[in-house]
């Protein structure tokens, strides 16, 4: 009798189709939250890659300055600079066209003037194939003339700015001497 009275008491448990569909359901759940976690990741992943890729190509376009600036006076003043560039290692080539089809800017600054240069002139020194860009091997002497207007005096530091299309922009930065001679190094 006590065990009749044992079985008809309605004792309930977890069956094995109620544990079933508990354990199904946090399986669903935590894929899908690794799911989740995992597209996240992978988002983020491919946006590190584009900003690598873009950075690369920014510096990619760069030049870099090879040898002196020379400075050029007159009246005791430095009427124009000129200094030679190269393309950097593994860089992409960088257009110099010269005219209105012109894409590298060349900018002139001081503690009292700002200015961008229109009328500067690429000379090619040494290897050149005959065009408009600056390539592996290649040497551009850029000559920027500076207006009396300017009127770069001594002991004046300034800035020379070449501004490719893509790439780091080439800050030259130097100071006249104490003396303006016809043919001088800036440094």
């Amino acid at each position: 009798m006590k065990m009749w009275q044992r079985l008809s008491r309605e004792e309930r448990g977890v069956t094995a189709l109620e544990t079933a569909i508990i354990l199904i359901a946090f399986v669903v759940v935590a894929s899908v939250f690794a799911f989740t976690i995992l597209s996240a990741g992978t988002f983020t992943t491919e946006r590190s890659k584009e900003a690598i890729y873009s950075g690369l190509a920014e510096v990619r376009g760069s030049c870099e300055l090879k040898g002196s600036m020379i400075g050029i006076g007159g009246s005791s003043i430095v009427s124009e600079v000129i200094f030679s560039v190269a393309q950097v290692a593994g860089g992409a080539p960088i257009d110099f066209t010269s005219g209105s089809n012109r894409v590298v800017l060349v900018e002139y600054r001081d503690q009292n003037t700002r200015s961008e240069i229109a009328n500067w002139t690429v000379t090619w020194r040494g290897y050149n194939d005959s065009d408009d860009l600056l390539e592996p091997r290649e040497l551009a002497e850029i000559t920027v003339p500076l207006s009396t207007a300017i009127g770069l005096g001594t002991n004046t530091t300034f800035v020379v700015e070449v501004k490719p299309p893509q790439g780091a922009v080439l800050n030259l930065q130097r100071t006249t001497p104490a003396n303006i001679e016809t043919v001088m190094e800036l440094n």
